[in-house]
């Protein structure tokens, strides 16, 4: 992968950005994409569309990955100064103490920690049950409300998790034998900025590496797709696609206490393609096609279940009348915390596969799949 598409990989990654509050991943994407998109657009809740014309017309390709993360809002500010919170998104309590944030005001960015009452002054009984996030706040270093208030903190600001993107590089042993290397990739807002990252590259690369492709391609930069997929409802109706690659993260198994059944792929073993989520099944035509492909192309790839969740097209595959959608991931462990990990030969192998896709999407191709 270049250089340039790693530093915007971190840059991506790195920015500020919760649910509701996407306009810094927005703008960083828009600059990435604009010299390889034939039209960008804007609908009116903010989700980013950058469109590459192939030979033609239709079928419109959708190619959509959320940018916001997982972040919380300012509910209040208690007389010692401390700052209440309520989650934009899921969050597991649990994984939330001792973390550092940042909460953005108008007078600039505020640093923050995720405390409670210190566990030396705990009753046993206080001891032997979970924190909730309701009893946790967040210390700025204030002393009293009026010093927070001071610093421009008010209800309703937006805080994101303090993390920097970083990589490192090691030896790839499987089954006893060594694989050559492997780079793998730490950081916050993986879930979905990885989505976003893999629309940008692929309409990039069909740009600079002039590769023909007979559709219209339509990556898509999504809003608060973590607080009810309300971004891609209005994508959906905006573009009215007639193919869906919804582009995320899947939850990699490889984790101890996870049973394969549970979560069926593993960081560095290729993509997933989800055959089912709570929100859609994808349509079965399209999903075949997409093996055929990556077999071909001999590209690694996992098939992935999800018992609960579900992404940007379970909205977009029942927009207007209809849209075969699927969604293909890269297998990241330890999503919706502070830091992430997934490999970055996943994430090569999503943007290829895709590629491969698009080149072969054509119109009776995709009118296949809703026929029988």
């Amino acid at each position: 992968m270049e250089k340039e598409s790693k530093a915007f990989l971190e840059k991506l990654t790195n920015c500020f950005g919760p649910s509701g509050f996407e306009r810094e991943a927005l703008k960083i994407v828009r600059d990435y994409v604009k010299p390889y998109s034939d039209k960008i657009s804007l609908d009116k809740l903010g989700s980013l569309q950058f469109i590459k014309k192939g030979s033609s017309d239709s079928p419109i390709i959708l190619l959509p990955g959320h940018v916001d993360e997982v972040g919380f809002i300012v509910s209040g500010i208690n007389k010692l100064g401390y700052v209440t919170f309520n989650p934009l998104g899921g969050w597991f309590d649990q994984v939330l103490l001792g973390q550092r944030v940042r909460i953005r005001t108008e007078k600039g960015d505020v640093d923050g920690l995720i405390a409670a009452k210190p566990p030396h002054l705990l009753t046993e009984e206080e001891r032997s049950k979970v924190i909730k996030k309701d009893m946790m706040f967040i210390d700025v270093g204030a002393s009293n409300e009026d010093e927070a208030k001071a610093m421009g903190i008010r209800i309703g600001n937006p805080i994101a998790p303090i993390s920097n993107f970083s990589m490192l590089e090691k030896k790839k042993i499987k089954e006893g034998k060594a694989k050559g290397k492997e780079t793998i990739c730490f950081g916050k807002a993986f879930d979905d900025r990885v989505g976003a990252f893999v629309a940008s590259e692929v309409v990039k690369r069909l740009s600079v590496n002039k590769i023909k492709h007979p559709n219209t391609v339509v990556g898509a930069a999504t809003v608060q797709e973590e607080v009810g997929l309300r971004g891609a409802r209005t994508t959906g109706y905006m573009i009215k696609p007639d193919v869906c690659l919804t582009l995320e993260v899947d939850i990699s198994g490889d984790v101890p206490g996870i049973e394969p059944h549970q979560a069926p792929t593993k960081m560095g073993d290729g993509l997933s393609l989800t055959t089912y989520d709570s929100s859609m099944i994808p349509n079965q035509g399209l999903v075949e096609f997409i093996i055929k492909t990556a077999e071909r192309a001999k590209i690694p790839y996992q098939l992935s279940t999800i018992a609960r969740g579900g992404t940007d097209a379970g909205v977009i595959h029942i927009s207007h009348i209809g849209c075969p959608s699927v969604v293909l991931g890269v297998p990241t462990r330890h999503i919706h915390s502070h830091v992430g990990v997934f490999s970055i030969n996943d994430l090569e192998n999503c943007v290829r596969l895709v590629v491969e896709l698009v080149k072969r999407l054509d119109k009776k191709t995709v009118d296949g799949f809703t026929k029988y």
